[in-house]
């Protein structure tokens, strides 16, 4: 009996434990925890760091969010994906276990996507704030996102490419073990095949990995081919060297691309190589005309003297005052009502002009073209959906 008693004493100890860390858990301690995963480290770590950079100085101007009448302490948590697929999953789980309530990130559709169904399982809504891939959100009511996606960013490159310099041929370089890419280039096919009434306007398809260097192969058959352009999306270093190499080997082909060529790197890597690069992004700041865009501008300028603000910062900045959005309407930090209310967004005025999600969870946002110019991103034109 004696022996019985004790076996009771102690399982009722151990619940005993399990509430009391329940309790502390979901006890109302005067803050609300916003998590950001991003690629801190690896190769993709200057796109995250541009993307933090945006989130942190919203945090800093915006500390505090109400909700259902209480002001609550914000605590931003971030957590490095170190620009892997299984270290995203990883990261995101570490943030829901230290209590977010709202997950932001990340830059590389291919960690969104790999982190897509650790906060479906969770329960945990989530946004992106860069990543255009379309299977980021598809079939997870979880995942949201506040920028374009690549259906729309193919297509206006392909217009581009069609309207503006006049190609009748292209050849597509695609980084293969890149989501991004792969689905981005398939985007441009459609569109500019579509164009050009010829199937066979793609002259060539030639793959390359993450992290490779030397393209030597791909670009000798580009030199045979002579297309009217290269579509090369793809990361920033990768990409800026194959235009490198490409150059040295006499190719003059146009070279354009999507939204991650949109980092110091690209340009430090590649260049006098890169100059005439044209690419689609999200933002740019000479054509910013709302208030909330000037404040960004001012503020970001007095934090960062001398530089200017990437699209990759000024959707990280839109994306914590979303965030916040989601919260004060909400009115609570029940995960559900807050997914539902996320859902629900129109006319979410940010730096990058004004959001409003579709059924799917994705923004139906402008597009930017910008071209290297003198070693700068330099704004050329505005493509509406």
């Amino acid at each position: 009996m004696q022996k019985i008693m004790k076996t009771v004493a102690g399982v009722l100890c151990v619940l005993a434990i399990f509430a009391f860390a329940q309790c502390s858990k979901n006890k109302d301690d005067g803050t609300i925890k916003i998590g950001v995963f991003e690629p801190l480290t690896g190769a993709n770590a200057a796109g995250g760091a541009q993307e933090l950079e945006g989130v942190q100085l919203a945090y800093k101007l915006n500390p505090t969010v109400t909700v259902g009448g209480k002001e609550y302490k914000v605590d931003l948590i971030v957590a490095d994906n170190k620009s892997d697929k299984v270290e995203a999953a990883n990261a995101v789980q570490r943030l829901i276990d230290q209590g977010a309530k709202i997950i932001l990130g990340s830059w590389g559709s291919g960690y969104s996507i790999a982190a897509g169904e650790v906060v479906k399982d969770a329960h945990i809504p989530a946004i992106g704030l860069t990543c255009t891939n379309p299977l980021v959100t598809a079939g997870n009511d979880w995942y949201f996102r506040i920028c374009f996606i690549d259906p729309f960013q193919g297509t206006v490159m392909a217009k581009y490419a069609f309207d503006t310099l006049g190609a009748k041929t292209a050849v597509i370089v695609q980084e293969v073990s890149n989501d991004y890419s792969v689905g981005l280039a398939k985007y441009f096919v459609d569109t500019f095949t579509a164009l050009t009434g010829n199937p066979a306007s793609i002259l060539a398809t030639v793959n390359y990995n993450t992290g490779d260097q030397d393209f030597s192969a791909q670009l000798t058959q580009i030199t045979s081919l002579s297309p009217d352009v290269v579509f090369a999306p793809g990361n920033f270093t990768e990409s800026a060297l194959a235009i490198k190499q490409a150059r040295q080997l006499g190719i003059t082909a146009p070279f354009i691309g999507g939204d991650t060529w949109e980092t110091g790197i690209f340009t430090e890597v590649g260049g006098e190589s890169v100059e005439g690069a044209t690419f689609s992004s999200f933002y740019d700041s000479t054509v910013a005309d709302s208030a909330i865009a000037q404040e960004f501008l001012d503020v970001y300028h007095q934090q960062f003297p001398g530089k200017e603000p990437s699209a990759n910062a000024a959707l990280g900045y839109d994306g914590y005052l979303f965030a916040l959005d989601a919260l004060q309407k909400a009115g609570t930090t029940d995960p559900q009502t807050v997914r539902d209310t996320i859902a629900k967004t129109s006319g979410f005025i940010g730096v990058t002009g004004e959001t409003t999600l579709d059924a799917n969870g994705d923004a139906t946002k402008s597009a930017f073209i910008k071209q290297v110019k003198g070693g700068v991103f330099t704004f050329l034109t505005i493509v509406n959906p």
